[in-house]
């Protein structure tokens, strides 16, 4: 088990104790996603791809955010909010924007990239270091102005 899913799992039994519904809810949530994605793997997931996992979790909740204060729902995007909070707790600490930055500037000299045809290598180098540090999207953009520059 890795370290980060056995913290969510001792966060569980914390609110639990402390009957905190909202979070024991959206704690469940997160073990749910890991259990399935073990399931579907069939095999057993490390840190990295726990975050990845919680990345995507507050990416889906962030858009459904949005579309419910659209529609004027304010008490499930209030309730979808809470969650991401609690999701963001087991990520790892954001990086700046010059943080960023760096990274791919570090990344563009380490591989030699050129132009638009090494974005792929580019990103594969950058991911690891980024996922869930960093919006992918952003990076992504970032990575393409500086090799069209």
């Amino acid at each position: 088990m890795s370290a980060l899913v056995a913290q969510i799992k001792d966060q569980q039994k914390d609110a639990m104790r402390a009957k905190d519904k909202a979070r024991l809810g959206a704690l469940r949530l997160i073990l749910a996603e890991v259990k399935q994605k073990e399931v579907d793997t069939r095999t057993e997931l490390n840190d990295d791809d726990v975050i990845a996992i919680l990345t995507k979790m507050v990416k889906q909740r962030k858009d459904s955010v949005t579309q419910f204060e659209a529609a004027g729902r304010d008490d499930l995007a209030s309730k979808e909010k809470d969650e991401i909070v609690t999701i963001e707790q087991f990520l790892p600490q954001p990086l700046s924007a010059s943080e960023v930055d760096d990274i791919i500037d570090q990344a563009i000299a380490q591989s030699g990239a050129a132009g638009m045809q090494d974005m792929g290598k580019l990103m594969g180098l950058l991911k690891p270091q980024l996922q869930g540090r960093a919006d992918m999207g952003a990076v992504s953009g970032k990575v393409r102005a500086k090799l069209n520059a």
